[in-house]
């Protein structure tokens, strides 16, 4: 058996905890741990650094004890709650469910949720440990409340320079626990602007990050934990956005595209020449991060309006493609809805930089050979349809016809997988 003890958040181990970390005959865990629990003089110890050694460690311990007489377990000392996003995965893939008894401790994120004061049923929480911190930046980006655990460089400050112009407000917790009176001499729970984090050398005692939106921080009562479900229904109608002279992308049209867009959390999808903002605001109600390019004073006031009305955060960068694109995160994913002479540039910018697929939606039959050919130079796998459709309309008489929408062209480059990990480096 191995029981794996979750300590670390300032709270005393309980006593089963105390009592199995007494009879262990071999002790893991980081050096802090180990410092703080203060194992036995008896037991063999192994301070974590990479996992695989100490996964063997255990191995060998754990083969050489079959058939004592009185074999002595394997502790092993975890942050927190060892099963959320820690160790007990590991332990578990390599010696099985069953060979672990763990006694969970309280969560690095649910202590710093708590030291702010505020509820994290409705947070999302996302690991940058050892991980891409993109993905945690995208997070934050599109959600008013995230936690996100750090390391190595993935911590405040990294995360800081992702969230630049985001209006969100840092909440960093370092040496949660730390020995001491009230909170703990050692514990800080810092609020900074993405700037300041930025600036700053945080160290290697941070514990978690939270990401918040001040004015959506405090939301109603959930029934399900983590972040919001995905929308119920989408490729809303047009008369759900505010746009001009119907100047928006229609939904027969962003239905494909957003089948071929794929947003989802953890994304950035980029909407060029985004007009009313309409697909824009549906790849966020899907929860990706969004930036939408808009060349036009007005056409940004409406993007803004729209994602207001539907209660998404969307990034609005007022200029023209491709010159503004430089200085904005990678995309995973881009529509381009607009573009004129420029679409062909604006394309094969667009293909170089985005790490999955780039979605074309073009009236004009003269511009799709280069179009496609944007995007296959790009690398990308091109496929398109031409869409067709006609809605019901009411005549007089109580009877009905077709009204026939003008005709688009729907071109999608999809970036095959044996080449994705090379774009956007």
């Amino acid at each position: 058996m191995i029981t794996v003890v979750g300590t670390g958040t300032g709270a005393p181990l309980a006593p089963d905890a105390r009592a199995a970390l007494a009879g262990a005959g071999l002790v893991v865990g980081a050096r802090r741990h180990l410092l703080a629990a203060g194992p036995p003089d008896t037991a063999e110890q192994v301070v974590l650094g990479p996992l695989a050694p100490a996964l063997d460690r255990v191995a060998r311990y754990l083969a050489k004890r079959e058939g004592a007489s009185e074999p002595r377990p394997v502790v092993v000392l975890a942050s927190g709650d060892p099963g959320f996003f820690g160790i007990v995965r590991a332990l578990a893939e390599r010696f099985g469910a069953g060979s672990l008894e763990v006694r969970p401790g309280v969560s690095s994120v649910a202590a710093a949720f708590a030291r702010a004061g505020l509820a994290w049923d409705d947070a999302v929480v996302v690991s940058a440990h050892g991980r891409d911190p993109r993905t945690a930046a995208n997070v934050c980006r599109a959600h008013p409340k995230v936690a996100v655990l750090t390391g190595p460089g993935a911590g405040p400050a990294e995360l800081g320079a992702a969230l630049r112009s985001s209006g969100r407000v840092l909440v960093v917790a370092t040496a949660l626990g730390s020995p001491g009176s009230g909170r703990g001499t050692g514990e800080r729970l810092e609020r900074v602007t993405p700037a300041e984090a930025a600036s700053r050398d945080w160290g290697a005692e941070v514990n978690v990050v939270l990401s918040l939106d001040e004015s959506r921080v405090l939301s109603p009562a959930r029934t399900i934990a983590g972040p919001p479900p995905g929308p119920a229904r989408w490729a809303l109608d047009e008369d759900e956005f505010t746009h001009r002279d119907s100047m928006i992308t229609k939904f027969e049209v962003r239905a494909l595209a957003l089948a071929r867009l794929g947003p989802g959390l953890g994304d950035h999808v980029w909407d060029i020449g985004a007009g009313s903002g309409s697909v824009a605001v549906e790849c966020a109600r899907f929860g990706a991060a969004v930036t939408a390019v808009e060349r036009t004073p007005d056409g940004v006031r409406r993007v803004r309006a729209n994602a207001a009305a539907h209660g998404v955060d969307v990034r609005v960068v007022h200029g023209a493609a491709p010159t503004v694109l430089g200085d904005l995160p990678d995309p995973d994913a881009v529509f381009v809805g607009g573009g004129g002479r420029e679409l062909p540039a604006i394309v094969a910018a667009c293909a170089r930089r985005a790490r999955r697929s780039v979605v074309v939606a073009l009236a004009a039959l003269d511009r799709v050979p280069s179009v496609r050919e944007a995007l296959t130079a790009a690398g990308l796998d091109c496929e398109g349809v031409l869409l067709q459709s006609s809605r019901l309309a009411p005549l007089p008489g109580d009877v009905t016809r077709l009204a026939a929408a003008n005709p688009v062209f729907l071109l999608w480059g999809v970036r095959p997988p044996a080449r994705s990990e090379g774009a956007a480096q």
